[in-house]
């Protein structure tokens, strides 16, 4: 019996190894048409693949998505870095070609002060609430630098010394309301020469210079320069101050005052030239005594 048993296995086994024989060698065959096993289980495979790859690559998209997102933020804080970076550079180089042009103007600027002896310096400090009006350098009397000392750019002037330290110097602008601020200014002119007047006051609604005690006959016109007069014991001759933009007469009609437009940036300063003019120690204090003495009459 055992054995009738065995060599039943061993046929069932033989008739299944021929049976999946002939089905593979059926399977192989070319046909245009499946048989109905082989499509239900083609079919059942199909479908149960696309049941579970469906989820599976949802869920592989969305790691990949995440993925993509971490290495897009990652790459976009980079970005924003190295913009930063570029817009600080940009700030830089524009910063270095201002000062480079500033300091060419100024090493030219001391070539045509040949009778005076320029101190260049650097603006340190400006009070928000005077900055029309006063600004401090790093240069001050142990340097030379004295009370009244013309303060120009490579532009033009800008104003003088007001109070020299020790080592810093406040300069007085040009456009401050002080009416004690004057100088004596000159307009080239082709027709009449030079035209004398004098820097009183500033507007500032309209950014512009006052140049008043313009003779009345005198014929101003638009454009014309205004320079540092050489009648002016303290400034140097011929600094450039602005141009005339309009003329009219006083409220008096017996003479006329001039609006200038300054050459210099009065609001945007960094270097400047303290103009040390060459003249003796005595002959600076009897202008300074004269100005007193004048301002005393008037009062």
């Amino acid at each position: 019996m055992p054995q009738f048993f065995l060599n039943k296995r061993l046929i069932i086994l033989l008739v299944s190894i021929i049976i999946l024989v002939a089905l593979i060698g059926f399977s192989l065959r070319d046909r245009d048409k499946l048989t109905w096993p082989e499509q239900l289980i083609k079919d059942t495979t199909g479908f149960v693949q696309n049941v579970f790859s469906r989820p599976a690559n949802s869920v592989a998209g969305f790691f990949d998505n995440l993925k993509d997102l971490q290495n897009t933020y990652k790459e976009n804080k980079e970005l924003k870095s190295r913009l930063d970076d570029l817009a600080q550079l940009e700030a830089q180089v524009q910063q270095l070609n201002k000062e480079n042009i500033e300091l060419r103007g100024i090493l030219e600027k001391e070539e045509n002060l040949r009778k005076y002896d320029p101190i260049q310096a650097t603006v340190i400090s400006r009070n928000p609430d005077r900055w029309q009006e006063l600004l401090t350098i790093n240069k001050g009397s142990v340097h030379g630098i004295k009370a009244n000392m013309a303060v120009i750019t490579s532009k033009g002037l800008i104003g003088k010394v007001k109070n020299p330290q020790q080592f810093t110097s406040t300069v007085q602008l040009l456009s401050t309301t002080d009416p004690k601020n004057r100088i004596s200014a000159s307009i080239l002119g082709e027709e009449n020469g030079e035209v004398s007047g004098m820097i009183e006051g500033y507007d500032n609604e309209k950014k512009m210079l006052l140049l008043k005690r313009i003779p009345y006959e005198a014929k101003v016109k638009k454009d014309q320069i205004v320079v540092t007069s050489r009648l002016s014991g303290l400034f140097p001759e011929g600094l450039v101050i602005g141009r005339v933009v309009e003329v009219f007469p006083d409220q008096f009609g017996l003479t006329q005052t001039a609006y200038i437009k300054p050459e210099a940036d009065l609001y945007d300063i960094d270097h400047v030239i303290v103009a040390k003019k060459e003249m003796d120690d005595s002959v600076l204090e009897e202008i300074l005594q004269a100005e007193k003495e004048e301002e005393m009459k008037k009062k």
